[in-house]
């Protein structure tokens, strides 16, 4: 485990490697402040992320690093103004998986294309739990499979928005179990959660942040966790694969982005200092709380990871037929 003292030694040596990148890339760049521009509205895995990057990006840069939520036009807003915006390094796009992946399958008029940017850095991760109204009959991810083929067209399930992973998630998970469900898309996961704590919607497959305190508190009813391990914030739940659903895993990421066109040593310099800013021992822990997962890939790592995921869900989506409208 990183050690505050280790993470000192670290940051030393981070300052020198940054040091010896291009004479020109030192005075030009970071002289003014930063900004993350975010597709989502407060609350949620990718604001929340965007504000632990910041944080700590700030303290590694010497410089601020300010937050920015762009959320109009699902997302869109924020991907056009940062695919326009100078290549210089200083204006970011904080990415959500199942934007960047999904959309350019769902709508071929998108103010903006994959090609537009060059990855940075995959800076946090999280698992998604499928989560259900406490007046649902069923405690178990088998009795509620059981209960909506009892009950076809009955239910409905909340997302954050057409094409969000919760989305194209909610979707796969039908497809896998033969269930019908109606999709309420919401404009991010605080609406969302909203009406799924009142039982007007009664499932939510979505990120640990959105829900674990409802399920700590009782308020939703926890049935897996989709991914390998159990979640630490709430070690209770089971995974997909203890529940008996095998083989099923949802994960959303958040990565950095800049406008394509920014100079490598730009993005190199970037990159170097967003590891870093991860590995602090207080970025861990805030991320940890938050149930976010801290898990850094480089910019050639991430780059392979959205070409992989791209081709995944445009199956998904093409054989659920689900667009943006």
């Amino acid at each position: 485990m990183l050690t505050t003292r280790h993470f000192a030694i670290s940051l030393l040596a981070a300052c020198a490697a940054l040091a010896s990148l291009p004479a020109h890339a030192q005075t030009a760049f970071p002289n003014k402040p930063v900004t993350l521009i975010v597709p989502n509205p407060p609350g949620g895995l990718v604001d929340g992320s965007a504000r632990i990057v910041s944080d700590a990006l700030a303290k590694v840069l010497g410089q601020s690093v300010v937050v920015n939520n762009q959320p109009g036009g699902s997302g869109n807003v924020a991907y056009g103004n940062v695919a326009k915006a100078a290549p210089d390094g200083y204006t970011l796009l904080t990415s959500y998986s199942a934007y960047h992946v999904g959309y350019p399958h769902m709508n071929p008029k998108l103010p903006w294309a994959q090609k537009d940017f060059v990855p940075v850095a995959l800076v946090t991760v999280a698992t998604n739990v499928i989560a259900v109204h406490p007046s649902i009959a069923a405690n178990t991810l088998p009795e509620f499979i059981a209960y909506v083929k009892k009950n076809p067209g009955k239910l409905s399930y909340a997302s954050q928005g057409n094409g969000s992973l919760s989305h194209m998630g909610t979707e796969m998970f039908k497809q896998r179990n033969g269930i019908s469900m109606v999709h309420i898309p919401y404009r991010g996961s605080g609406a969302a959660i909203t009406d799924v704590l009142s039982g007007q919607v009664q499932v939510f497959i979505t990120t640990p942040p959105s829900v674990m305190q409802h399920i700590q508190a009782g308020k939703l009813k926890g049935l897996a966790v989709a991914g390998p391990t159990r979640h630490s914030g709430i070690p209770n739940v089971p995974t997909t694969a203890e529940a008996g659903l095998k083989g099923f895993e949802l994960e959303a990421w958040v990565g950095i982005f800049a406008p394509a066109g920014t100079p490598p040593d730009v993005v190199a310099k970037l990159g170097s200092a967003i590891k870093l800013a991860m590995d602090a021992p207080e970025t861990k822990t805030r991320a940890q709380t938050a149930g976010i997962e801290i898990r850094y890939k480089d910019s050639a790592a991430l780059d392979a990871q959205v070409k992989t995921e791209t081709e995944f869900w445009g199956k998904v989506i093409t054989s659920s037929k689900i667009t943006m409208d």
